[in-house]
């Protein structure tokens, strides 16, 4: 692929510092609900059935969000590869260029609106 022309408008370290400040945001968020996805304790002499119902539900929806967390971690980090790698703001299966608009609103993007609408 050639080297980025698209993007020459577009900053590229302001859009590394937005992903860089999405993947702290993550990583606080993960630590603060990180309790929650504990094993959650099963002693009927501390909490009745209905509590340990709730604490299940809670910790299934903490390790639901967690594995959000990671699959946008992924993708971030893929967008970082992509900048490094000189590929950044092209559709990772056409090779067009993906709009700045569209990744001042998504910077991890990896598809422009044709392919991403299918």
């Amino acid at each position: 692929m050639k080297q980025i022309t698209a993007m020459d408008d577009m900053p590229l370290a302001h859009l590394r510092c937005v992903i860089a400040k999405r993947l702290r945001s993550l990583d606080q968020e993960d630590a603060l609900g990180a309790d929650n996805r504990a094993t959650v304790q099963l002693d009927q002499q501390s909490v009745g059935r209905l509590s340990r119902m709730d604490a299940l539900q809670a910790q299934a929806m903490a390790k639901a969000h967690h594995a959000r967390h990671a699959a946008e971690r992924q993708r971030l980090m893929r967008a970082l590869a992509r900048m490094d790698e000189g590929e950044f703001g092209y559709c990772v299966d056409c090779g067009d260029s993906i709009a700045p608009a569209r990744l001042d609103l998504d910077p991890a993007a990896p598809l422009c609106i044709s392919c991403a609408r299918g």
